[in-house]
């Protein structure tokens, strides 16, 4: 089998963990950061200019590329890596997030998932084993089992059912495999529910998964809810499998996830904030819209080797993204992802030098992330 994972080295003060995590398309050093490409592309930015960034493995998803171009259209075409010329590895989310946040537009039985498509309208049926099916054709380094992201709040019935049903589908997508050069992680779900989160974690850890993720957090509980859950849940995961905590990014998220011991985090956030002008510095946030930058000379950041940091200044950007250009978004793009992958680099470091870095980095995350200057 192609899928391995291995626990290099164990911080000293925290959970955090280094690891290796290797797939049919190449190693991946953990902890990382997967940038989403929702729809077999990372927005703004190129292949070629993700692994400049330091990007090792990205995010695709099951639900978009079902609907475009279809999954018959990638198969064809070679697979999803050959389709949109991305070398490295390839994680594929279930759709479960999506089919969530269709709202009315989504019937969950205990066969599967009824919807339409945000596209056209056109119903649909995604079944455990159809899931998996799809992830398989497309031909992912990691596939995710389908699951039901709990909205917040729920009542605790509800609650109870759909954690319940998750489990169920858990097992009757591992009944669906067919291919052992990829990865099948299961997910643990329970909401905000202390037990519900150690029944799903153990009953789902007791399968023969690859991995394990944690979902259903960052949807709207309170700060304080998802830190004892978030921590709580990694506690309960195998020591010997990765851990993927899921569509979690603020960078003070992902020093914090490190801390307890996950290994793969994914988000929206650097993308989606650098199409909006926020930037992500060694000072904290920028909002580079603000007028205050209309004639600042200096570098974006000072600290960044970025392409974008290394040519241009603050007032240069603020004119692209005023302006309404498309170099904008890719050079704040660019910019955020190196920001990410320069904050792994310096987890891993930490975790390798054993010099309480981990700490240091939650201290510095915690306090000053959240500030503009």
């Amino acid at each position: 089998m192609a899928f391995s994972f291995k626990v290099i080295k164990k911080d000293s003060t925290t959970q955090a963990r280094l690891g290796r995590l290797v797939t049919a398309h190449g190693a991946v050093e953990t902890p990382a950061f997967m940038p989403v490409g929702t729809q077999g592309s990372v927005k703004a930015v190129s292949p070629r200019e993700l692994e400049e960034t330091g990007c090792q493995m990205i995010l695709a998803n099951t639900y978009h590329l079902y609907l475009r171009p279809g999954v018959e259209v990638i198969r064809e075409l070679g697979g999803l890596h050959r389709f949109m010329g991305w070398k490295r590895p390839i994680l594929t989310d279930s759709g479960g997030f999506q089919l969530f946040s269709l709202g009315s537009l989504k019937k969950i039985t205990e066969e599967g998932a009824h919807f339409q498509s945000h596209l056209d309208g056109s119903s649909h049926f995604f079944t455990p084993e159809r899931v998996v099916e799809i992830q398989e054709e497309l031909g992912a380094d990691i596939a995710m089992v389908l699951d039901e992201c709990i909205p917040y709040p729920e009542s605790p019935g509800y609650v109870k059912a759909s954690t319940e049903r998750t489990l169920r589908w858990a097992e009757r997508s591992l009944k669906a495999r067919r291919r052992d050069d990829q990865g099948l992680f299961g997910i643990v779900q329970g909401g905000v529910d202390p037990e519900l989160r150690r029944r799903s974690a153990g009953e789902t850890a007791a399968l023969p998964f690859d991995g394990f993720a944690v979902g259903g957090l960052g949807i709207g509980e309170e700060e304080k809810a998802f830190h004892a859950i978030g921590e709580f849940s990694a506690g309960l995961l195998p020591e010997d499998r990765p851990r993927y905590l899921m569509g979690v990014g603020r960078p003070e998220d992902l020093v914090f996830g490190v801390s307890c011991g996950y290994d793969l985090f994914d988000c929206v956030v650097p993308t989606r904030n650098a199409r909006n002008g926020t930037l992500f510095t060694s000072r904290g946030k920028v909002s580079i819209k603000r007028s205050e930058f209309a004639r600042d000379p200096r570098p974006l950041d000072e600290a960044c080797d970025c392409y974008g940091c290394r040519n241009f200044s603050r007032a240069y950007l603020r004119h692209l993204y005023v302006a309404g250009e498309i170099l904008a978004a890719q050079l704040n793009t660019l910019h955020n992802l190196h920001f990410y992958h320069r904050l792994m680099e310096r987890l891993r470091d930490a975790i390798r030098e054993e010099k309480s870095g981990v700490r240091l980095l939650e201290a510095e995350f915690g306090s000053g992330i959240s500030n503009h200057n």
